[in-house]
């Protein structure tokens, strides 16, 4: 599947950016700087689990070591369209027992869909 502009139902977009998103999760391609880099919008910030705000740059770097492997649970996926070329989608991310929700924002640019913001946050009591 393609990651440009086109999507004519909601089944096209929920797959599109389900196959986004878990692009990211998969270590071949967080470990890739071309591929990571391909995904991201050069203007893309990241607010971390740990509080801590990330650039493309810094995430680009972070990802070339990462060197998790297990497979990621994604739970509730949700995508709704905030204009013709922003994108919200929020789901909650299970790896190794421990749930991550999550919410990112896509932009089209240029024809192609690019991730400008993430967020991951802990559910609370964890």
């Amino acid at each position: 599947m393609g990651y440009t502009a086109g999507m004519t139902d909601d089944a096209d977009k929920h797959a599109l950016f389900f196959d986004l998103e878990t692009t990211l999760h998969r270590r071949a391609v967080r470990n890739s700087p071309e591929a990571v880099s391909a995904l991201l919008a050069d203007d893309f910030v990241e607010f971390g689990q740990s509080g801590r705000i990330y650039n493309k740059g810094e995430i680009i770097e972070l990802l070339k070591a990462d060197d998790s492997d297990g497979p990621v649970e994604v739970r509730d996926f949700a995508v709704r369209q905030l204009s013709p070329t922003i994108v919200l989608v929020t789901y909650s991310a299970v790896r190794d027992r421990m749930p991550v929700l999550r919410s990112s924002i896509w932009a089209l640019h240029e024809g192609a869909w690019r991730l400008t913001f993430l967020q991951g946050t802990r559910p609370a009591g964890r």
